[in-house]
């Protein structure tokens, strides 16, 4: 794929080396160029749009300014990357970004050199810059080491935790804020520019090192007081109290769109010697196209779209999604029950939760992005009476495991945990598949973990879920759309720990847990055409496991399958276990459990990822088939499908 040809200045870098050799007057035409080069990108991929066209000049500047890949350059979270992207190498790749065998939608160590640190999950950038800073200082180098986060992400307490071990260690690292909404202090104009050039100044710093050593001939309490004036006068000139109390020297705000303040700063942090730096930036999200500049999200997710009108292509799925499925029949319990309250970690419209908080606003806690605050937070709302149900990504909530275990499970709580995203979830990767959540949780004791085979049973265990007072609960859902099942108006109640038969048969029984259970079916049907005839059984719960339909499918069948959309560890373990303690393999039961691989899965379509997992019908075809020692029609199963 050819690179377009309609830049002056954009076609001509294709390494940060190149853009280093530009006259500087000429980096706000390459801007420009650059926001229009990810506009156009991002309307035949999809992806995230608004946080690339916020950080365009800060891109610009910062490859400007420092020696990269020499210079370690590490963007928080990584949906704000793909203007760097362009600029490092990638742009004639940019089109295949998000899908199979293309670029991340996230940095990615092992895509480029100039991705040092992959990421997708926000608040890491700091401590991951501060022990590549450490790791410097060891070997004697001179790198300069770069961590870029959004207000955003300052909301997790990791990202504290480490300013203040780098404030403790004095380490020379450079943090820039990217204050996208204003939210910790706005610019005040030219004089806030200039303040911030003089502050990051080298005259400046080595006039406020030589106070700091007059100071301490002075006696104690006047140097004490001269090192509080000096710091708090400061700080009520441009702000950055906070930072300066955990050991950073803060330089800002600035205007974040603004090269001709940008440039000289960074240039004056490079060249600062001793200690961290903080740059507050502020920028805004969606900057440069009006559409993200008039959306509410500033355009953070899209699908493919119109680049003229900003409209976006219009989903085609037949069936509402699962998230949608969950948010309308968590409105339906909580319509009955005052005690229902909702938390989410800074994911309200990703987990349905911003439907339940019009409906219910008084009701529903967005604790930022802190997953583990939120887990706890639930704790002590179920400590109280109340019923709060925690909506986290499966993957995201592998950040609040220790909370899970101490504050939830040790205690009995009866937290409410509803994993979206479970299983692989297409182009955003591995990052955020949730491959772990039926391994982690079904290890607790006293947990009830079930996961959904469609949307009905969605809604059934919310209602069940709801219902469970004494204990903490869990229930998974994929991404995507369900299968278009005509739904009551609420779920029903299950009984804990019982699953269901749905087709019977006589020499194979396969049983699942999850939304493979459609593939089941389908497998099923084909092993009818080699004469064989196969039981399929939805599990619902992982735990506590359903003894009584495991124990009939091993004794009436040959063949025992189970499938999941899981690791090894999880749903097949449990049987396994349950299996070994009752002798079932003493008398030539025939079990094979199907799970994720181990190993990451790289991006695609979820069918074709799961088709790379072995875990559509066509594996469990060829499963069964080898379980009874037909191998040759196995192979050929798999090479005709």
């Amino acid at each position: 794929m050819g690179l377009p040809t309609k830049y002056s200045l954009l076609d001509r870098i294709r390494y940060p080396s190149d853009l280093r050799q530009l006259p500087r007057e000429d980096l706000r035409k390459l801007a420009d160029e650059l926001r229009q080069e990810t506009i156009d990108v991002v309307s035949v991929t999809g992806g995230h749009l608004g946080a690339g066209l916020g950080v365009v000049e800060l891109t610009v500047a910062l490859h400007y300014v420092f020696d990269t890949p020499y210079d370690r350059l590490i963007w928080d979270v990584g949906h704000q990357a793909y203007p760097h992207k362009i600029l490092t190498g990638r742009r004639d790749r940019m089109r295949t970004l998000r899908q199979g065998g293309g670029l991340s939608g996230f940095t990615k160590r092992a895509e480029s050199e100039y991705d040092p640190f992959g990421a997708a999950h926000s608040s890491t950038s700091i401590s991951a810059g501060l022990g590549m800073a450490v790791a410097r200082d060891l070997k004697g180098e001179k790198r300069n080491v770069i961590a870029v986060i959004g207000d955003g992400a300052m909301s997790a307490g990791m990202a504290y935790e480490a300013m203040n071990n780098a404030g403790a260690r004095h380490e020379r690292l450079i943090v820039i804020l990217n204050d996208t909404d204003m939210s910790i202090a706005p610019p005040a104009g030219a004089m806030s520019a200039y303040l911030a050039r003089l502050i990051s100044s080298r005259p400046y710093r080595g006039f406020r090192s030589l106070g700091k050593r007059i100071a301490k001939y002075f006696p104690r309490f006047m140097a004490e007081r001269t090192r509080r004036a000096e710091h708090y006068a400061r700080g009520m000139a441009v702000g950055g109290t906070l930072f300066d109390e955990m050991g950073f020297y803060y330089v800002g705000p600035i205007d974040g769109h603004n090269l001709e303040h940008l440039v000289p700063v960074l240039e004056n942090v490079r060249d600062a010697q001793n200690g961290p730096i903080l740059v507050h930036v502020v920028t805004q999200k969606g900057k440069g196209y009006a559409p993200a500049e008039a959306s509410a999200d500033k355009y953070h997710g899209v699908v493919k779209f119109n680049v003229l009108t900003g409209e976006q292509n219009k989903s085609t799925a037949k069936a509402p999604g699962y998230t949608k499925v969950f948010a309308e029949a968590l409105i339906a319990e909580a319509e009955k029950d005052k005690r229902i309250v909702a938390v989410t970690a800074a994911m309200p419209s990703g987990t349905g939760l911003d439907l339940f908080a019009r409906k219910f606003p008084d009701r529903c806690f967005d604790v930022g992005i802190a997953e583990q605050h939120g887990v706890t937070f639930a704790a002590g709302l179920a400590a109280e009476g109340m019923k709060p149900f925690c909506a986290i990504y499966s993957t995201f909530l592998q950040r609040a495991y220790d909370q899970v275990v101490h504050d939830v499970a040790i205690q009995s709580l009866p937290v409410r945990f509803a994993l979206d995203r479970a299983g692989l979830v297409g182009a955003d990767g591995p990052t955020h598949a949730g491959s772990f959540d039926i391994t982690y949780l079904a290890t607790l004791p006293n947990f009830v973990v079930m996961a959904a085979a469609d949307e009905v049973e969605l809604m059934n265990m919310v209602a069940t879920a709801a219902a469970i007072d004494d204990r903490p609960s869990a229930f998974r859902y994929p991404r995507g759309e369900g299968w278009g099942l005509e739904r009551p108006k609420a779920g029903s109640i299950l009984q804990i720990g019982k699953g269901r038969v749905v087709r019977e048969g006589s020499s194979i029984a396969i049983l699942s847990l999850g939304t493979r259970l459609q593939e089941c079916l389908v497998a099923a049907d084909k092993l009818s055409g080699y004469g064989l005839s196969a039981t399929v059984a939805d599990a619902r719960f992982a735990k506590p496991l359903d003894e009584d339909l495991v124990r009939r499918l091993a004794r009436e069948h040959e063949v025992l399958i189970t499938i999941e959309e899981g690791a090894v560890g999880g749903f097949a373990a449990h049987v396994m276990q349950f299996l070994a303690a009752e002798g079932a393999f003493d008398k030539g039961l025939k079990i094979r459990p199907m799970t994720l691989p181990d190993r990451f899965i790289d991006q695609d379509t979820p069918e074709k990822m799961y088709a790379a997992a072995h875990l559509d019908a066509r594996a469990i075809l060829a499963t069964a088939l080898n379980a009874l020692g037909r191998e040759k029609e196995a192979l050929a199963a798999g090479e005709s499908a």
